[in-house]
This record gives C-alpha cells, structure tokens and sequence, in this order.
C-alpha cells in the first residue's frame, strides 16, 4: 500500500483507545522489525501514550537501524536534530492528549452538577420497553437467533441487557 513516498508491504492494525497501554499487535510489529526496515506511522499521538513511551520506542528502533516515518512529521531520523524534533513533537502530542482528558472531565463534571438528564457512557440502542419484549419472547421459548430477526436485537445485546433487566427485578 503506497502513503505519499511511503510504502508499507504489510499493515498492523490494533482498535484499542488511546490511552491504553496493552498494545498486542503494535508490540507485535516491533519485535519483526529488523535492520533496514521502516517503521511507518500515520500520525504521531498514535505511535506511543506519552512522551516517555516514544522516545524508547524511537531509541530501540534506532539502535537496530530501523528507519520511523510518521507520515503527519517525515521521517525521523538517527541524528541529534532529528531526535531533538521527535522529542518536541512527542511532548506536545502528550499536551495535546492530557489537555482533551482535563477538559472531557471538566465538561461531564459541569454536565452532571447542570444537567439532572445527564448519562456517562454510550446511550442505550434499544428502550427498555423493547428489550422487555424481547425478554418476553426469550421466556416463551424463543432463541437469541429467533429474536434478533424478529427485533433487530442482536444477541450480545439481548444477553446483555436480560442480566441487567434481572438484576433490577
């Protein structure tokens, strides 16, 4: 796959957040890294969690000759000056990263004392009417499979919330 003058001959993919630090396929890209390779990022805050974590990164990529192109920088490389940048780069993308932290809890943190409707977290797919009509069915005899063609529930969904409809009952 070509990026600008960048070509990768094979992609790592990994649908972690950010702030994770369990990395399994990442970790798994930097331990087939050999001499010559390139290590090719699409942009900065997604190569390390914080400053600390990306300049070690870089550091054993450079002591095994492993070139780093980060397509939103260039490439960086083994010099003092091209270490210098990284290590600037690297410190306001953990600025960056901190500063949406600090202002998300500012913002729920307001909701909640301004917003008596307020709910943390993803708001629910289906209303709690429809999930106990899928409950019902479930106890009629119906399968997960049967219900989810009926109402669109998905399985998972249905487990799901059946365990939090019994735990409230």
């Amino acid at each position: 796959m070509q990026y600008g003058y960048a070509r990768a001959e094979k992609i790592y993919q990994e649908k972690f957040t950010e702030t994770t630090t369990k990395r399994p396929e990442f970790n798994k890209l930097l331990k087939v890294l050999k001499a010559d390779d390139t290590l090719i990022i699409t942009k900065l805050d997604r190569f390390a969690r914080n400053t600390k974590e990306a300049l070690e990164i870089i550091q054993e990529s450079f002591n095994r000759d492993v070139k780093v192109n980060i397509l939103n920088m260039g490439i960086i490389d083994n010099t003092p000056t091209g270490q210098l940048i990284f290590t600037i780069f690297s410190a306001f993308a953990q600025f960056e990263r901190d500063m949406i932290v600090t202002r998300t809890q500012e913002g729920k943190a307001y909701a909640k004392l301004h917003d008596q409707h307020f709910k943390e977290g993803r708001p629910k797919t289906y209303s709690d009417e429809q999930i106990s009509f899928a409950y019902q069915l479930h106890q009629k005899g119906m399968t997960y499979k049967m219900i989810e063609a009926k109402t669109g529930i998905s399985v998972s969904s249905q487990k799901r919330r059946y365990l939090l409809l019994k735990q409230n009952n």
